[in-house]
Protein backbone atom coordinates (compact mmCIF):
# COMPACT_ATOMS: atom_id res chain seq x y z
CA UNK A 1 0.00 0.00 0.00
CA UNK A 2 1.33 3.46 -0.94
CA UNK A 3 2.42 5.69 1.95
CA UNK A 4 -0.06 8.55 2.30
CA UNK A 5 2.86 10.98 2.55
CA UNK A 6 4.58 9.71 -0.58
CA UNK A 7 3.70 11.81 -3.63
CA UNK A 8 2.11 10.15 -6.63
CA UNK A 9 4.56 10.44 -9.52
CA UNK A 10 2.38 8.54 -11.99
CA UNK A 11 2.04 10.14 -15.42
CA UNK A 12 -0.97 9.58 -17.66
CA UNK A 13 -0.18 9.49 -21.37
CA UNK A 14 -3.55 8.88 -22.95
CA UNK A 15 -4.70 5.38 -22.00
CA UNK A 16 -1.27 4.57 -20.52
CA UNK A 17 -0.28 5.26 -16.94
CA UNK A 18 3.45 5.39 -16.29
CA UNK A 19 4.71 5.11 -12.72
CA UNK A 20 6.72 8.31 -13.17
CA UNK A 21 7.28 10.88 -15.94
CA UNK A 22 10.96 10.09 -16.62
CA UNK A 23 11.99 8.10 -19.69
CA UNK A 24 14.91 8.05 -22.13
CA UNK A 25 14.92 9.80 -25.47
CA UNK A 26 15.27 7.47 -28.42
CA UNK A 27 18.87 6.94 -29.48
CA UNK A 28 20.33 7.47 -26.01
CA UNK A 29 19.21 4.25 -24.33
CA UNK A 30 20.74 0.78 -24.55
CA UNK A 31 21.02 -2.55 -22.75
CA UNK A 32 24.38 -1.47 -21.31
CA UNK A 33 22.65 0.86 -18.85
CA UNK A 34 21.25 -2.21 -17.07
CA UNK A 35 24.76 -2.65 -15.63
CA UNK A 36 24.60 0.84 -14.13
CA UNK A 37 21.15 1.10 -12.53
CA UNK A 38 17.81 -0.71 -12.27
CA UNK A 39 16.08 0.13 -15.54
CA UNK A 40 12.68 -0.70 -14.07
CA UNK A 41 12.74 2.52 -12.03
CA UNK A 42 11.98 4.38 -15.27
CA UNK A 43 8.50 5.37 -16.35
CA UNK A 44 9.05 3.71 -19.74
CA UNK A 45 11.79 2.35 -21.98
CA UNK A 46 12.12 4.12 -25.34
CA UNK A 47 14.35 2.17 -27.72
CA UNK A 48 16.71 3.49 -30.35
CA UNK A 49 14.91 4.11 -33.64
CA UNK A 50 14.69 1.06 -35.89
CA UNK A 51 14.16 0.96 -39.62
CA UNK A 52 12.82 -1.93 -41.65
CA UNK A 53 16.07 -3.10 -43.19
CA UNK A 54 19.67 -2.99 -42.04
CA UNK A 55 21.37 0.38 -42.18
CA UNK A 56 25.00 1.28 -41.50
CA UNK A 57 24.39 4.93 -40.72
CA UNK A 58 26.30 8.03 -41.79
CA UNK A 59 30.04 8.35 -42.47
CA UNK A 60 32.36 9.20 -39.58
CA UNK A 61 32.95 11.34 -37.65
CA UNK A 62 29.38 11.20 -36.41
CA UNK A 63 29.52 13.26 -33.21
CA UNK A 64 31.14 16.52 -32.17
CA UNK A 65 31.04 18.23 -28.79
CA UNK A 66 29.77 21.78 -28.49
CA UNK A 67 29.94 24.30 -25.64
CA UNK A 68 26.44 23.44 -24.48
CA UNK A 69 25.62 20.08 -25.96
CA UNK A 70 26.58 18.04 -28.98
CA UNK A 71 25.83 17.63 -32.66
CA UNK A 72 25.32 14.16 -34.01
CA UNK A 73 24.82 12.72 -37.46
CA UNK A 74 24.57 9.06 -36.52
CA UNK A 75 22.20 8.34 -39.40
CA UNK A 76 19.90 5.87 -37.61
CA UNK A 77 21.99 2.70 -37.97
CA UNK A 78 19.63 -0.26 -37.67
CA UNK A 79 19.79 -4.04 -37.63
CA UNK A 80 16.28 -4.21 -39.03
CA UNK A 81 12.91 -5.60 -38.07
CA UNK A 82 14.01 -9.25 -37.89
CA UNK A 83 16.70 -8.48 -35.32
CA UNK A 84 14.25 -6.41 -33.31
CA UNK A 85 11.67 -9.18 -33.26
CA UNK A 86 14.06 -12.07 -32.59
CA UNK A 87 16.67 -10.46 -30.32
CA UNK A 88 15.62 -7.13 -28.86
CA UNK A 89 11.99 -7.82 -28.02
CA UNK A 90 12.74 -10.97 -25.96
CA UNK A 91 15.42 -9.08 -24.00
CA UNK A 92 13.19 -6.14 -23.10
CA UNK A 93 10.35 -8.50 -22.20
CA UNK A 94 12.33 -9.24 -19.04
CA UNK A 95 11.58 -5.77 -17.66
CA UNK A 96 8.39 -4.40 -16.12
CA UNK A 97 8.56 -0.88 -17.54
CA UNK A 98 6.40 -0.26 -20.64
CA UNK A 99 8.27 -0.67 -23.92
CA UNK A 100 8.05 2.15 -26.47
CA UNK A 101 9.45 1.32 -29.90
CA UNK A 102 10.72 4.18 -32.05
CA UNK A 103 10.39 3.65 -35.80
CA UNK A 104 11.43 5.61 -38.87
CA UNK A 105 11.36 5.31 -42.65
CA UNK A 106 12.00 7.39 -45.74
CA UNK A 107 8.63 6.83 -47.41
CA UNK A 108 4.98 6.49 -46.43
CA UNK A 109 4.80 2.87 -47.57
CA UNK A 110 7.91 1.86 -45.62
CA UNK A 111 6.64 3.65 -42.51
CA UNK A 112 3.23 1.96 -42.69
CA UNK A 113 4.74 -1.48 -43.24
CA UNK A 114 7.15 -1.11 -40.33
CA UNK A 115 4.43 0.19 -38.02
CA UNK A 116 2.38 -2.91 -38.72
CA UNK A 117 5.30 -5.28 -38.21
CA UNK A 118 6.40 -3.85 -34.84
CA UNK A 119 2.86 -4.00 -33.42
CA UNK A 120 3.72 -7.13 -31.48
CA UNK A 121 2.91 -8.52 -28.03
CA UNK A 122 5.24 -6.88 -25.56
CA UNK A 123 5.24 -3.50 -27.32
CA UNK A 124 3.30 -0.92 -25.31
CA UNK A 125 3.43 2.05 -27.69
CA UNK A 126 5.01 3.17 -30.95
CA UNK A 127 6.92 6.43 -31.25
CA UNK A 128 6.95 7.56 -34.88
CA UNK A 129 10.09 9.52 -35.66
CA UNK A 130 8.51 11.65 -38.35
CA UNK A 131 11.43 14.06 -38.11
CA UNK A 132 13.46 11.99 -40.58
CA UNK A 133 14.01 12.89 -44.27
CA UNK A 134 11.11 12.01 -46.57
CA UNK A 135 12.34 10.98 -50.02
CA UNK A 136 8.86 11.60 -51.39
CA UNK A 137 9.14 15.28 -50.42
CA UNK A 138 12.65 16.09 -51.68
CA UNK A 139 14.27 15.05 -48.42
CA UNK A 140 12.19 17.28 -46.14
CA UNK A 141 11.12 15.66 -42.89
CA UNK A 142 7.49 14.53 -42.71
CA UNK A 143 6.96 16.78 -39.69
CA UNK A 144 8.14 19.93 -41.46
CA UNK A 145 4.64 20.58 -42.84
CA UNK A 146 1.09 19.91 -41.63
CA UNK A 147 -0.01 18.12 -44.82
CA UNK A 148 2.77 15.52 -44.83
CA UNK A 149 2.42 15.11 -41.06
CA UNK A 150 -1.29 14.40 -41.41
CA UNK A 151 -0.73 11.98 -44.26
CA UNK A 152 1.97 9.88 -42.62
CA UNK A 153 0.24 9.74 -39.21
CA UNK A 154 -3.00 8.71 -40.92
CA UNK A 155 -1.15 5.88 -42.64
CA UNK A 156 0.46 4.77 -39.38
CA UNK A 157 -2.80 4.99 -37.42
CA UNK A 158 -4.41 2.59 -39.88
CA UNK A 159 -1.68 -0.01 -39.26
CA UNK A 160 -1.78 -0.32 -35.48
CA UNK A 161 -4.11 -0.33 -32.50
CA UNK A 162 -1.25 0.53 -30.15
CA UNK A 163 -0.82 4.03 -28.73
CA UNK A 164 0.95 6.14 -31.35
CA UNK A 165 3.31 8.96 -30.35
CA UNK A 166 4.43 11.44 -33.01
CA UNK A 167 7.94 12.82 -32.47
CA UNK A 168 8.01 16.30 -33.97
CA UNK A 169 10.85 18.46 -35.27
CA UNK A 170 11.88 21.89 -33.96
CA UNK A 171 13.06 22.81 -37.46
CA UNK A 172 9.59 23.66 -38.72
CA UNK A 173 8.17 27.17 -38.79
CA UNK A 174 4.68 25.76 -38.16
CA UNK A 175 4.96 23.81 -34.87
CA UNK A 176 1.36 24.31 -33.77
CA UNK A 177 -0.12 23.50 -37.17
CA UNK A 178 2.03 20.36 -37.41
CA UNK A 179 1.04 19.30 -33.91
CA UNK A 180 -2.65 19.74 -34.66
CA UNK A 181 -2.25 17.80 -37.91
CA UNK A 182 -0.73 14.87 -36.00
CA UNK A 183 -3.53 15.01 -33.43
CA UNK A 184 -6.26 15.17 -36.08
CA UNK A 185 -4.72 12.20 -37.90
CA UNK A 186 -4.92 10.00 -34.82
CA UNK A 187 -1.73 10.43 -32.80
CA UNK A 188 -2.24 9.67 -29.11
CA UNK A 189 0.64 11.85 -27.89
CA UNK A 190 3.27 14.28 -29.16
CA UNK A 191 6.98 14.27 -28.37
CA UNK A 192 8.46 17.78 -28.54
CA UNK A 193 10.98 17.63 -29.92
CA UNK A 194 13.78 16.06 -31.93
CA UNK A 195 17.18 17.68 -32.49
CA UNK A 196 17.82 21.08 -34.09
CA UNK A 197 19.70 21.05 -37.39
CA UNK A 198 23.19 22.50 -37.06
CA UNK A 199 26.82 22.21 -38.10
CA UNK A 200 30.36 22.89 -36.92
CA UNK A 201 33.61 23.60 -38.77
CA UNK A 202 37.19 22.73 -37.84
CA UNK A 203 39.00 26.02 -38.49
CA UNK A 204 42.34 24.23 -38.75
CA UNK A 205 41.32 21.99 -41.65
CA UNK A 206 38.42 24.20 -42.80
CA UNK A 207 36.34 21.06 -43.06
CA UNK A 208 33.03 20.21 -41.39
CA UNK A 209 33.52 18.39 -38.08
CA UNK A 210 30.90 15.83 -39.10
CA UNK A 211 31.23 13.37 -41.96
CA UNK A 212 27.66 14.21 -42.95
CA UNK A 213 28.42 18.00 -42.81
CA UNK A 214 25.25 18.77 -40.83
CA UNK A 215 23.66 17.01 -37.87
CA UNK A 216 21.23 17.31 -35.00
CA UNK A 217 22.06 19.66 -32.12
CA UNK A 218 21.02 18.39 -28.70
CA UNK A 219 21.73 19.26 -25.08
CA UNK A 220 21.17 22.36 -22.93
CA UNK A 221 21.54 24.77 -25.87
CA UNK A 222 18.23 23.68 -27.41
CA UNK A 223 16.22 23.53 -24.17
CA UNK A 224 14.57 26.97 -24.58
CA UNK A 225 13.44 26.00 -28.07
CA UNK A 226 12.05 22.63 -26.97
CA UNK A 227 10.39 24.20 -23.94
CA UNK A 228 8.72 26.87 -26.08
CA UNK A 229 7.50 24.23 -28.51
CA UNK A 230 6.20 22.06 -25.67
CA UNK A 231 4.27 25.03 -24.24
CA UNK A 232 2.78 25.89 -27.64
CA UNK A 233 1.72 22.33 -28.45
CA UNK A 234 0.32 21.62 -24.98
CA UNK A 235 -1.88 24.73 -25.27
CA UNK A 236 -3.00 23.95 -28.82
CA UNK A 237 -3.76 20.22 -28.53
CA UNK A 238 -5.91 17.97 -26.39
CA UNK A 239 -3.57 14.97 -26.54
CA UNK A 240 -0.65 14.67 -24.08
CA UNK A 241 2.71 16.23 -24.83
CA UNK A 242 6.02 14.66 -23.80
CA UNK A 243 8.82 17.19 -23.47
CA UNK A 244 12.27 16.45 -24.86
CA UNK A 245 15.32 18.62 -25.45
CA UNK A 246 18.19 19.67 -23.21
CA UNK A 247 16.77 18.23 -19.99
CA UNK A 248 19.47 17.39 -17.46
CA UNK A 249 18.41 18.80 -14.06
CA UNK A 250 15.39 18.72 -11.80
CA UNK A 251 14.67 22.36 -12.67
CA UNK A 252 14.58 21.39 -16.34
CA UNK A 253 12.07 18.61 -15.62
CA UNK A 254 9.88 20.96 -13.61
CA UNK A 255 9.95 23.67 -16.29
CA UNK A 256 8.66 21.23 -18.90
CA UNK A 257 5.95 19.92 -16.57
CA UNK A 258 4.84 23.44 -15.65
CA UNK A 259 4.77 24.33 -19.36
CA UNK A 260 2.29 21.51 -19.94
CA UNK A 261 4.28 18.34 -20.60
CA UNK A 262 2.88 15.23 -18.94
CA UNK A 263 6.24 13.44 -19.07
CA UNK A 264 9.78 14.09 -20.25
CA UNK A 265 12.53 12.30 -22.14
CA UNK A 266 16.20 12.52 -21.20
CA UNK A 267 18.78 12.27 -23.97
CA UNK A 268 22.24 13.84 -24.13
CA UNK A 269 22.49 14.11 -20.33
CA UNK A 270 22.67 10.30 -20.13
CA UNK A 271 25.92 10.32 -22.10
CA UNK A 272 27.41 12.64 -19.50
CA UNK A 273 25.94 10.84 -16.47
CA UNK A 274 24.47 7.36 -17.09
CA UNK A 275 22.48 7.44 -13.84
CA UNK A 276 20.88 10.85 -14.44
CA UNK A 277 17.37 9.48 -15.07
CA UNK A 278 17.29 7.50 -11.82
CA UNK A 279 18.61 10.54 -9.94
CA UNK A 280 15.95 12.83 -11.42
CA UNK A 281 13.15 10.49 -10.30
CA UNK A 282 14.45 10.59 -6.73
CA UNK A 283 14.94 14.36 -6.84
CA UNK A 284 11.45 14.92 -8.20
CA UNK A 285 9.89 12.83 -5.44
CA UNK A 286 11.92 14.61 -2.77
CA UNK A 287 10.99 18.03 -4.18
CA UNK A 288 7.28 17.19 -4.18
CA UNK A 289 7.45 15.72 -0.67
CA UNK A 290 9.18 18.80 0.71
CA UNK A 291 6.42 21.03 -0.68
CA UNK A 292 3.47 18.82 0.18
CA UNK A 293 2.60 18.27 -3.48
CA UNK A 294 0.53 15.10 -3.74
CA UNK A 295 0.61 14.42 -7.49
CA UNK A 296 2.02 15.60 -10.80
CA UNK A 297 -1.39 17.03 -11.68
CA UNK A 298 -0.60 19.92 -9.33
CA UNK A 299 2.44 20.77 -11.46
CA UNK A 300 1.49 19.95 -15.05
CA UNK A 301 0.34 22.99 -17.01
CA UNK A 302 0.45 25.22 -13.93
CA UNK A 303 2.26 28.03 -15.71
CA UNK A 304 0.94 31.52 -15.04
CA UNK A 305 1.59 33.46 -18.19
CA UNK A 306 -0.20 36.09 -20.29
CA UNK A 307 -0.92 35.46 -23.93
CA UNK A 308 2.28 35.44 -25.91
CA UNK A 309 2.81 38.62 -27.89
CA UNK A 310 4.50 39.27 -31.20
CA UNK A 311 8.26 38.83 -31.24
CA UNK A 312 10.56 40.44 -33.76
Amino acid sequence: MKDLHTPDLSARIGALTLKNPIMPASGTFSEDLADVFDLDVLGAHVLKTIMHGTRAGNPTPRVCDMQSGMINAIGIPSKGIDYFRDEMLPYWAGFKAPLVVSISAHSMDEFARLCSEVSLPGVTAIEANISCPNIEADGNAFAMRPDTTHEVVTRLRAETDLPLWAKLTPNTGEPVEVARAAENAGANALVTANTMLGMSIDIGTRRPRLGNVMGGMSGPAIKPIALRMTYQCARACEIPVIGCGGISTLNDVLEFLIAGARAVQIGTATFQSPTVMARLITELEDWMTARGIASLDEIIGSIEAPEAGVFE
